[in-house]
């Protein structure tokens, strides 16, 4: 399980592989938190509850995408951790857990606000491993 960001000039555009679908969204989550701030100065002080929803993979991982940032930048929580399950069901969901603490810009290191997910050159494989890209507008 592993991600990379690959060159672009003005957005990240992230490529995610892992052995399995719930792992690659897990690898998503944690490039995107990475991405913001670093992960591993936040501490597991608190909780938040929330989901992505989507009518397929692509539709789950644009909104997986744009409520990371949503629950990092809007409600100022900064995330070490995130529990979560995928359900398919007339679509697929996901309800999540975030562990972490409020947003301390200094102690955190902020680094950049994520925009938004973007469609563009979205891509979601799944053989004998998952590989994802995507591109977020920074």
């Amino acid at each position: 399980m592993s991600y990379k960001f690959l060159d672009h000039a003005t957005d990240a555009i992230i490529e995610v592989t892992a052995k399995d679908l719930k792992e690659a969204f897990k690898v998503a989550a944690d490039a995107e938190i990475n991405l913001t701030l670093d992960q591993d100065k936040v501490e597991e002080k608190d909780q938040k509850q929330f989901s992505a929803n989507g009518k397929d993979l692509r539709y789950l991982l644009f909104s997986w995408l744009e409520e990371i940032p949503f629950v990092l930048i809007t409600e100022g929580f900064a995330i070490k951790r995130i529990e979560f399950d995928i359900k398919e069901k007339n679509g697929y969901e996901i309800n999540a857990i975030a562990y972490g603490e409020p947003l301390d810009v200094k102690k955190h290191n902020f680094k950049v606000e994520i925009k938004a997910p973007t469609f563009y050159d979205m891509e979601i494989r799944q053989d004998n491993e998952v590989y994802m890209r995507f591109l977020l507008d920074l």
